[in-house]
């Protein structure tokens, strides 16, 4: 009887071995790792595996699909020379490589993120200098790739002594033998090809076993595929008219004038008190949860200045972030806009001349400086901030594409920095770079708005030796720490300039320092702080009212007195009722709106499911969709896609 698979393919089908026993085991590992946050029955672990050995299988198909096809052409008279020994060892090595990097590139990302590959990965690609120098400083890089090369060679060799290899190159199986396990290999990849998404992995209400479901590399090139989603190709809509309808009723208020296009959301706003023109500098703090606040409750003693702040201050204790990344939050803010699926408008085309806060600054006369203490050019920051008005300060290294430099930027000097790392400057750096520009701005005699970017809190958590009483790389809870503390330090210089009485310090998170949960969208890791500080003749005080970061500086402007033309969904927080109030949530797949305990999540399969928020114990219980509150959610975000794929977000609306 002849052997199902020959023996000419006896390596190919070592390798398939190798790759999903690697497999099992990282599934094993992340399991282990996030135990208590997985469900972990007996039946619901076995689908779990079982789906991602399905996963793994069509995984390596595309590995071995390539080497089938050179086995099944090769000529007999060729097999097991010098030439078919060469292709054989070169391509097995670099397979292992390939997969051994990966597990291992796996690791990183799930302890930075808790997640299989995913669009952030498919970004970083991009930004190899942040992230090589960032894992650099992370982890033991030589340590790691030294232990992988001895994984590759030790793998090698270990195919060489159970003579796997020898039995590949002893074969002289015929063509028609070779044929039956190359058809199936292609039939395998055709499937996952044409049939299989990433989301059929996604069989349970618990994400982290979703997560174990998947295959990382396949999730990665699954992420590349659909870094941009169709709105009205992947999810619910209703009558674009209705949405924008149920829209306008929300956001406008009885002293508001609505433009006459019924697709549009432009309006004038109208605000009783007189008007000021105070400076305006916006500190956008780098992934800080409001868990870490001793005003929600943090016993550490992390954020002593924050928490002053919070007590002399607007401070905003019920407000969440419209997404997981940075570029998620500077969209929200600059924009005014719930989120759209798939990448920020921030890295996506058709994101310059929009209207933004920019723009109303602009035209009640102030300049504009965006502060970054990293090199610009990550995320596409440089070009988002430059093509709507913003004068650029940054670390720039010098090798931006020429569309993204800007002629006036005023990068940080060598002699200007006293410590950076992968990210960038310190926050003590930049906030020094603002008060010297803030000084220049104030000779000038216009008022000033600087939007501040900050980067010390984050991986891999270093700052200035001897500022806190924690080392530096130590972990995000320094990092934290030492954020306050540069903070503390730049608000008491700032006391000492002729401009501080007059300037007003908005300050707010960009996202969480995780969003990573065992939900779809984990509601209370997407909950940050804000607060406006120094606003002279308003009362501090505490706002417990239910909020959005679009929503921040609509109520500055209330504050100030302005009247301005408006394109944002955000609203004074002062004039919502109980009934207006909301939070948008989500990543590039799920967009959430939440209201008072209930939670509206769209899928990107044309699903919705409803839930009812427990904030106690951040739980959510599944409930029967809610027609009204379904239409309402779907209403916010098809609108919001609507205008950003038909110019309806520009300064001059094409609609």
């Amino acid at each position: 009887m002849k052997p199902l698979i020959p023996k000419r393919f006896t390596l190919l089908k070592g390798f398939v071995f190798l790759f999903i026993i690697l497999s099992f085991i990282l599934r094993v590992i992340f399991l282990i790792w996030n135990f208590s946050e997985t469900d972990h029955g007996l039946i619901v672990l076995f689908t779990t595996f079982i789906t991602g050995l399905f996963f793994d299988i069509g995984t390596v198909s595309f590995f071995v699909f390539i080497a089938s096809l050179y086995f099944l052409l090769m000529p007999r008279r060729l097999m097991g020379s010098i030439v078919d020994r060469v292709i054989c060892y070169t391509g097995f090595t670099i397979g292992v490589l390939i997969i051994f990097f990966s597990f291992f590139a796996e690791i990183i990302f799930w302890d930075e993120f808790q997640r299989r590959f995913n669009f952030i990965a498919v970004d970083y690609l991009v930004y190899t200098y942040e992230v090589v120098k960032n894992i650099n400083e992370s982890y033991p890089l030589p340590i790691l790739i030294g232990g992988m090369g001895i994984l590759v060679l030790f793998t090698v060799l270990l195919f060489k002594k159970s003579l796997i290899f020898k039995k590949t190159f002893e074969s002289k199986d015929r063509f028609k033998l070779r044929l039956l396990p190359s058809v199936f290999v292609l039939g395998v990849a055709l499937i996952f090809t044409l049939f299989v998404n990433n989301e059929n992995a996604e069989l349970s209400e618990n994400r982290f076993n979703n997560e174990l479901s998947k295959t990382g590399i396949y999730s990665f090139f699954a992420a590349f595929r659909n870094n941009e989603l169709n709105y009205r190709e992947f999810y619910k809509t209703e009558n674009t008219e209705s949405a924008f309808l149920k829209v306008k009723r929300n956001i406008s208020t009885s002293q508001d004038s609505i433009f006459t296009s019924s697709k549009s959301i432009r309006r004038f706003i109208k605000n009783d008190l007189e008007e000021r023109k105070p400076n305006v500098i916006f500190i956008c703090i780098e992934s800080l949860s409001a868990k870490y606040l001793g005003t929600f409750g943090n016993q550490k003693r992390l954020t002593p200045t924050l928490d002053s702040l919070a007590q002399v201050g607007i401070s905003f204790d019920n407000l969440y972030a419209t997404g997981t990344r940075t570029v998620r939050g500077m969209e929200a803010i600059t924009l005014g806009i719930p989120p759209t699926p798939g990448r920020s408008i921030v890295k996506r085309e058709k994101n310059q001349d929009l209207f933004t806060i920019g723009e109303v600054f602009k035209i009640k006369g102030y300049s504009r400086t965006f502060f970054y203490g990293g090199d610009g050019y990550f995320d596409n920051m440089d070009h988002f901030f430059s093509g709507n008005g913003f004068d650029i300060v940054d670390r720039g290294r010098g090798f931006l594409p020429s569309w993204d430099i800007v002629t006036d930027r005023k990068n940080i000097g060598d002699g200007e920095v006293t410590f950076e790392n992968a990210w960038g400057v310190c926050d003590g750096d930049i906030y020094r770079k603002v008060l010297k520009e803030a000084d220049i701005a104030t000779a000038g005699g216009k008022p000033f708005f600087d939007f501040i970017m900050t980067t010390s809190n984050h991986k891999p958590y270093t700052y200035p030796d001897n500022k806190i009483d924690i080392p530096s790389g130590s972990g995000r809870i320094g990092a934290i720490k030492y954020t306050d503390f540069a903070l503390h330090e730049f608000i008491q210089e700032a006391k000492k300039k002729t401009w501080f009485k007059n300037t007003v310090f908005v300050i707010m998170a960009d996202h969480c320092a995780s969003s990573a949960g065992r939900w779809e969208l984990d509601v209370a890791n997407y909950h940050i702080p804000g607060m406006i500080v120094n606003l002279e003749g308003t009362n501090a005080g505490h706002i417990d009212k239910l909020c959005s970061q679009i929503d921040v500086f609509p109520t500055l402007f209330a504050k100030l007195g302005w009247d301005y033309e408006s394109n944002f969904f955000g609203k004074d927080v002062y004039k919502m009722e109980r009934k207006d109030e909301r939070a948008f949530i989500g990543n590039y797949r799920k967009l959430g709106l939440l209201k008072e305990s209930g939670l509206m999540v769209l899928g990107d399969r044309k699903s919705a499911k409803f839930y009812r928020w427990d904030a106690k114990d951040n739980s959510l219980k599944a409930l029967p969709l809610d027609d009204g509150f379904l239409k309402e959610t779907i209403s916010y975000f098809q609108v919001a896609d609507y205008l950003y794929n038909h110019n309806g977000l520009k300064l001059k609306m094409d609609l």
